[in-house]
């Protein structure tokens, strides 16, 4: 097994961090390979990185990521951001016209973005260190962008937590390779495939919330009996809990002038 193929078998997400701080030529390093080595749209580089140690940023964080205790335990969080201010910027000051500020730049930075996201979670991982993303990012992407102070057309995609791991979780699994790989076009599952690539999914992950206490009695509570219906319920990703995140997220975008 190859470095690189060791280094993304043995990824987890790590929730439970010592408070040991992280050298900061070590975070320079490691963000600076990770911009080298991330493929950029147009080399425009349009990624901006808010790295975030003050204690008093971290409790407001910490409240807008629905309170997760990694927020505060960890040393670091790191908010990426898709970034056109600083391009657009640059276009006025050479005189060129104005772009970027539409859906389709949306989409172009925050696609660098996660790639620049992900250089840097290896980076980490491959120096001993643990991180976590955080999807609540995207549940509230408004209050993350005034906190941080983010100027028009700058937008929060996603943030990770990182610091030394404080535990040693089991690797989790994945759904077969045939589930992800397709051959020259898109071919739909038939209810038997669909059967069979969820078969381990339903059983381990199940057994995973079950062995967490707090967890266990929510679903207890709730009458859950199934992953998939723990995975829509209202403890989870509750539908209307989307929708009205989704109306949220589209207004936003429309107020940073990227829609």
């Amino acid at each position: 097994m190859t470095a690189l193929s060791q280094l993304f078998n043995s990824h987890r997400s790590i929730r439970t961090y010592k408070s040991t701080p992280i050298p900061q030529d070590l975070i320079e390093s490691v963000c600076a390979d990770a911009i080298a080595g991330g493929s950029s749209s147009g080399n425009l580089n349009s990624v901006s990185l808010i790295l975030t140690r003050d204690e008093a940023k971290k409790k407001t964080l910490f409240d807008l990521h629905l309170k997760q205790s990694m927020v505060l335990q960890a040393p670091l969080l790191i908010t990426f951001c898709a970034d056109w201010h600083r391009t657009r910027e640059w276009l006025k000051l050479r005189g060129a016209r104005d772009n970027f500020n539409n859906f389709l730049g949306y989409h172009v930075a925050a696609f660098d973005a996660m790639i620049v996201a992900q250089n840097v979670c290896l980076g980490f991982e491959a120096h001993g260190l643990g991180i976590c993303y955080m999807g609540t990012t995207l549940h509230a992407m408004p209050e993350i962008a005034e906190l941080l102070e983010l100027p028009e057309t700058v937008a929060p995609v996603t943030t990770i937590v990182v610091g030394y791991p404080d535990e040693n979780p089991n690797k989790r699994d994945r759904l077969p390779l045939g589930a992800f790989l397709h051959d020259e076009r898109y071919r739909p599952n038939t209810p038997e495939e669909i059967e069979d690539t969820y078969r381990d999914r339903e059983v381990k992950g199940w057994e995973r919330y079950m062995s967490i206490p707090p967890i266990k009695a929510v679903i207890e509570r709730e009458g859950i009996t199934s992953l998939a219906d723990f995975y829509t319920s209202k403890v989870k990703y509750d539908p209307e809990i989307f929708a009205r995140d989704s109306a949220k997220l589209e207004a936003f975008l429309r107020t940073k002038k990227l829609l």
